[in-house]
């Protein structure tokens, strides 16, 4: 019976957890036929890199390649463009499979891939240049990533701070410094996002931009990190003039693209990527637990209640995790004509995708939460072998804690979820502009004449400077 409920591994059934644990109720037959396939994927080529890459720090191309084979690489880009035409549910198990079965710096990669690619096809229709890349996706191994944190804001990605672009006789001059971007040096494109051309000092006034490899200064091979060791993160700095067919959107599209695609697919992926990686360290556990004998007693360690008691703990902590990212990526597809990207000419002001904002920093949060917890419980589950090589869930347990410290961290998505359930959707002040008054006047409160007087003085004085200019 178990070995029915097995993913097949190579020769053999897949030693961890069986499909009794699987929410496959949300797959299509298509969905659970190209599962199978990815999963055999990752027991041939997949795993074995990341086992390379996180010793050596390799680039995972074969992975890549491997992605784009099966044709997957491009899944969210619409059938009419020769893609897949995914669905949430789809990107988000392509994801975890990813994760779980193969390696989780490359489901890092994918993640950053997929999030860039859905910023494209949000504003490809009556865009040529961009009609055309993404039809290439697959058939040319076209491996992006989206390029939008600042280092002046951390965590917070929303609020691009050092970065601006201008209308030139060419097209664009867009000037952008980003903190991190994943497959830095290794993408054959990039995405990213500066204030608008038009920017008076509004930071949701945004712009979006496809640059190249000749056209991105990328820190490369710089990656040298606790875990994640094969995904190649690294800073940019983007001083170029583009062709003016290269804006994805419109001046002043930024903040849409962000709500209605960039934000949508990188919390469905984020959910993905670290519940998999949970269930990762529970097949390891199990497969350690179930095999290895403590010959004083004549039991298994998977035969103690104490272990068990673990198991069962996390166990349940995942399954709610992933419970939930499936259930908000169904409602995703149901808002969405099942996932669908064609509205949008006809309509480019539907946000459907946006209307689940609060719904998806949860899914990070859970995610992030049950990759580390789990993964730190199952290396004590394994005990001193654990803590080597050998089981791969000390691996694991490093790769794991990134999902946690991504941007946004869970600190501020946490904050971000509190701030809105007590306060409104306003509360959250995406882009910096609502003024803290109780910290304000109590601050004044502290002031005695002569700095209230020195502070008006100021204020005045660059009051003066900004009608001046």
């Amino acid at each position: 019976m178990t070995e029915t409920l097995a993913h097949q591994w190579g020769e053999s059934p897949y030693g961890g957890l069986n499909r009794e644990w699987e929410p496959e109720w949300f797959l299509t037959d298509d969905q659970r036929a190209i599962q199978e396939q990815l999963i055999e994927v990752c027991e041939r080529v997949i795993r074995p890199q990341a086992i390379i890459g996180d010793r050596t720090g390799a680039y995972p191309q074969a992975n890549i390649e491997a992605l784009a084979e099966l044709g997957i690489l491009g899944a969210v880009v619409p059938k009419k463009y020769g893609g897949r035409g995914e669905n949430h549910v789809g990107i988000l198990m392509l994801t975890e499979t990813l994760a779980r079965y193969g390696c989780p710096s490359t489901a890092v990669i994918y993640m950053m891939h997929m999030v860039a690619l859905a910023g494209l096809v949000f504003r490809a229709p009556g865009n040529a240049h961009i009609e055309d890349l993404i039809s290439r996706i697959d058939s040319d191994c076209l491996v992006g990533t989206a390029s939008y944190t600042d280092p002046e804001t951390g965590g917070h990605f929303w609020y691009p701070k050092t970065s601006g672009a201008t209308r030139v006789e060419e097209g664009w001059h867009v000037r952008k410094k980003a903190a991190w971007t994943t497959s830095c040096g290794y993408a054959t494109w990039y995405l990213t996002q500066t204030t608008s051309p038009d920017f008076t000092g509004d930071y949701s006034d945004l712009a979006v931009f496809l640059l190249y490899p000749d056209e991105v200064d990328a820190k490369k091979d710089q990656w040298d990190a606790l875990g994640m060791h094969a995904n190649h993160s690294g800073p940019v700095e983007i001083n170029a003039v583009i062709p003016a067919d290269r804006i994805v959107g419109w001046p002043g599209d930024g903040a849409a693209s962000n709500d209605e695609a960039i934000d949508p697919l990188a919390f469905v992926q984020y959910a993905g990527a670290y519940n998999g990686l949970a269930m990762a360290a529970l097949d390891v556990g199990k497969q350690h637990a179930t095999q290895r004998s403590h010959a004083q007693y004549g039991r298994t360690i998977a035969d103690y209640a104490t272990t068990q008691d673990t198991f069962g703990s996390c166990l349940t902590d995942v399954l709610a995790s992933r419970l939930y990212a499936y259930s908000f990526a169904q409602e995703l597809d149901r808002r969405t004509d099942n996932g669908s990207w064609e509205m949008y000419e006809a309509d480019p002001d539907a946000r459907p995708r946006a209307s689940m904002t609060q719904w998806s920093l949860p899914a990070k949060v859970l995610a992030a939460k049950a990759a580390w917890e789990t993964s730190d419980k199952m290396l004590q589950v394994c005990g001193g072998r654990g803590y080597g090589k050998g089981l791969e869930v000390e691996r694991i347990l490093r790769d794991g804690k990134a999902g946690w410290i991504m941007a946004p961290s869970n600190e501020v998505t946490r904050i971000l979820v509190g701030k809105w359930a007590l306060f409104g959707a306003d509360a959250v002040d995406w882009w910096n502009q609502h003024v803290d008054e109780p910290t304000l006047n109590n601050e004044l409160s502290k002031l005695d004449n002569e700095q209230k007087n020195a502070l008006i003085a100021r204020l005045q004085s660059e009051t003066e400077e900004t009608t001046d200019a």
